[in-house]
């Protein structure tokens, strides 16, 4: 990517624009052509999936794993690591972020799910499954496009991953089988490994952070900030959009041809992770404006929020429930609609920073 490094506060689209690289302006292209390519080479070569399968750590593809190393290791390198106090300090950030994540989020999908997909148990409990998952991953790659804040997002991401280490098996036990009973409803039959918790939290965040606060620690030691910034970065910068869309075209290889055999059971599942991910970005944003927390952090705050950590969710589907479930089809398909929704979140987000900074001016 870029490296976009703006000055605190909203940024002028025209001049985001202007900075991005080809691979980053067209990136809504790259993804939906990563998407057909997955999808073109499962259906083309049906043992693809099985190959690119046979090697896992923990319950996760390892071309899935590699794809997600390469893409969070440039964002959490240009973190300024020094600086971390700053956001923890901000106890509005990390009060809504929290609040929004690990009640709202859940809530939001529970109910979603139980009113648009009464009559599909398998696909209901998928998806409440995904909306337990807090993003851990891609949300570094949204935040970074839009501008936001990169250490206050490096810091939420890491209070997830430890909420998600904590609160993961004991959230899916009271949506799953708890809150259904006391609203009489039917509850669905579930364990949750925390052992598949632990890894992919360890794998998908602590690698690629360790590496990106060595790099950074050692690069500017050795050479300087100004060169760590202005030489480095630039050139393992692309490497993260690179990552995604190998993950896209990966992932959608695995599952290309559950996906292309059950469209009507895809566009189901698709509406209420549609519904999610435009409520929670756009009360998520507001809030953060609402509180003043100025553009880069309220960006921050709605991404976080909105995002969810596919990869864990389809690997706890797939563990509990198995690959060819219902559950696992709808873990599936949440990258299937997050990807391209959240790549046009990111163009939201500047457009409102632009009022923003207009309002402000005014």
């Amino acid at each position: 990517m870029s490296g976009l490094d703006l000055a605190p506060g909203p940024p002028d689209s025209a001049q985001v624009v202007n900075r991005l690289s080809i691979l980053d302006r067209f990136l809504p292209v790259w993804i939906v052509a990563a998407m057909a390519l997955g999808l073109g080479a499962g259906r083309a070569v049906p043992s693809l999936a099985d190959h690119l399968d046979s090697v896992q750590i923990g319950s996760v593809s390892l071309p899935i794993a590699i794809g997600l190393l390469l893409m969070m290791y440039p964002v959490l390198a240009k973190v300024r690591y020094g600086e971390l106090g700053r956001v923890t300090g901000d106890r509005r950030l990390l009060v809504s972020s929290l609040a929004l994540n690990w009640i709202v989020g859940p809530a939001l999908m529970f109910a979603l799910a139980w009113l648009l997909l009464p009559d599909l148990p398998a696909y209901r409990t998928g998806l409440i499954i995904v909306g337990l998952a807090r993003c851990i991953a891609m949300v570094l790659i949204w935040n970074d496009l839009s501008c936001g804040d990169r250490e206050a997002a490096a810091v939420l991401v890491a209070i997830n991953s430890a909420f998600q280490v904590l609160a993961f098996g004991l959230l899916g036990w009271f949506y799953l089988r708890v809150l259904p009973g006391w609203l009489g409803l039917p509850g669905a039959e579930a364990h949750f490994s925390l052992s598949t918790i632990v890894v992919s939290v360890l794998v998908f965040l602590g690698i690629p952070l360790a590496a990106g606060y060595l790099t950074r620690t050692l690069g500017e030691r050795a050479k300087g900030r100004q060169w760590f910034e202005t030489r480095f970065l630039p050139k393992v910068g692309p490497l993260a959009l690179y990552g995604l869309l190998f993950t896209v075209v990966v992932l959608f290889a695995l599952q290309g041809n559950t996906i292309t055999a059950r469209p009507w059971d895809v566009a189901r599942i698709a509406l209420p992770l549609l519904a999610y991910f435009a409520i929670m970005f756009a009360g998520s944003f507001a809030l953060g404006h609402r509180l003043k927390l100025g553009y880069p952090k309220t960006a921050t705050l709605a991404f976080t929020a909105a995002g969810n950590n596919f990869e864990l969710a389809i690997a706890v589907s797939i563990g509990v429930f198995g690959v060819t479930s219902g559950q696992a089809l709808a873990g599936v398909v949440g990258p299937l609609i997050e990807v391209p929704v959240l790549v046009a979140l990111v163009y939201v987000s500047l457009w409102l920073g632009r009022r923003m900074t207009a309002r402000s001016a005014g």
